[in-house]
């Protein structure tokens, strides 16, 4: 029987089938192939690794991909989330009203400019914020709204719009988990013409290794997102004159290579990814009590990202990713609450009962493998360890 081969601590090295019984199921695993290959060798020999032609023409094709006027290419998507509450004008002592059920990066943009994250309760059925909760926290500090897609689901952008027009505040979108999703009107997510922002992290629809990018409706912004990911260096300035604070958050036209490739396939990843999550569902029905993902709703799409299940009241969930550790099959907790890490409670004196919803959603998920490429035998691996596990 032929095996794969791989590269491993830069020695070649033979790998089984993965779907032996004792081959390791990753929690995630990138597309990449021969066209990200030739689009990151054209770079090298080009000579140009930075601030060249791949990083303009990523942009331009991922804004059409969400069909906004506007995009930046920036080194990871809490970058561009730090970037984008500058841009809508969030500072020092401001408050920004976001989720506490979301990868922390989220909250942390906030704290990046002396600004207070604040959070409200999420819904439990999408897992997105609820706008209710969010209407009701709003204060005269808060200068922006902060939702996150999560999972890839769509977040009701209608009644954050609402309430942002109501109480005149910026919003940002955390669309990092969510390229591919789309909302009830056919608008992809990103697509609004708020500040929207991606990732491209290794387990992410589109990879670039690290990275990310901010869509945006209006040019001043991404005249200013520009400027101050490059040391605040306007377009028109020499190389050592700057004209505002600035960082470095640039992406390599190496990143922008690959992420051109990706975009070539990404209708193909999504459909796989889409392949896989319906594959799921099917063989983890029954479960008694094991929460799956909402399936989409009144016209809402999911950009699938990882497919996370909320385990039975009662279950052990360490020793159910025990379980299947031992299996050879990787799982995560997946997302720990926010407002209960040890950093938030101890610099905002934040608390157990807070925030129900989120708690208790936070208490019993758990990321199963899921990724484009995931075939049936390592799909039924899974569940059939999970059954197991759940059962005892």
């Amino acid at each position: 029987m032929l095996w794969s081969i791989r590269w491993s601590m830069g020695c070649r090295v033979a790998s089984p089938p993965p779907d032996e019984p004792d081959a390791l199921i990753p929690l995630a695993r990138p597309v990449l192939g021969e066209p990200e290959e030739r689009a990151v060798l054209d770079v090298l020999r080009s000579g140009q690794l930075s601030l060249g032609p791949r990083v303009p023409a990523f942009e331009r094709a991922f804004a059409a991909r969400v069909g906004m006027p506007h995009a930046s290419a920036v080194s990871s998507g809490t970058a561009g989330l730090h970037l984008a509450l500058r841009a809508v004008g969030v500072k020092d002592g401001d408050e920004v009203l976001t989720s506490p059920f979301s990868f922390v990066a989220s909250a942390n943009a906030a704290l990046y400019e002396r600004a207070r994250p604040v959070f409200a309760d999420i819904d439990p059925l999408t897992l997105d914020l609820d706008p209710q909760a969010a209407a009701a926290a709003v204060t005269e500090r808060t200068k922006a709204l902060l939702p996150v897609h999560i999972f890839g689901y769509p977040a009701d952008m209608p009644a954050f719009e609402a309430i942002a027009a109501r109480h005149d505040l910026g919003i940002v979108e955390d669309a990092c988990e969510a390229l591919g999703a789309v909302h009830a009107d056919g608008t992809p997510v990103g697509g609004r013409g708020h500040p929207a922002v991606f990732g491209f992290y290794a387990n992410k629809q589109l990879t670039t290794g690290e990275g990310g990018m901010v869509t945006l409706g209006d040019e001043a912004l991404k005249g200013r997102i520009d400027s101050e990911r490059n040391q605040g260096r306007a377009p028109d300035m020499g190389w050592l004159d700057h004209d505002r604070l600035g960082f470095n958050y640039r992406l390599s036209d190496i990143a922008c290579a690959l992420g051109l490739a990706q975009l070539e396939r990404l209708d193909d990843m999504l459909a796989a990814r889409t392949r896989v999550a319906d594959l799921y569902r099917e063989a983890l029905a029954g479960i008694e009590g094991l929460g799956l993902p909402c399936e989409d709703r009144d016209g809402h799409k999911r950009g699938w990202f990882v497919f996370v299940v909320q385990l039975p009241h009662g279950v052990d969930r360490d020793a159910t990713i025990q379980a299947l550790a031992a299996k050879q099959i990787q799982s995560k907790p997946y997302l720990p609450a926010i407002h209960l890490m040890s950093f938030y409670r101890e610099r905002f004196g934040h608390r157990e009962g807070e925030f129900p919803v989120c708690e208790d959603v936070a208490r019993r998920s758990l990321a199963l493998p899921f990724f484009p490429e995931m075939s049936e035998g390592q799909l039924a691996r899974v569940a059939e360890v999970l059954r197991e596990a759940i059962g005892r």
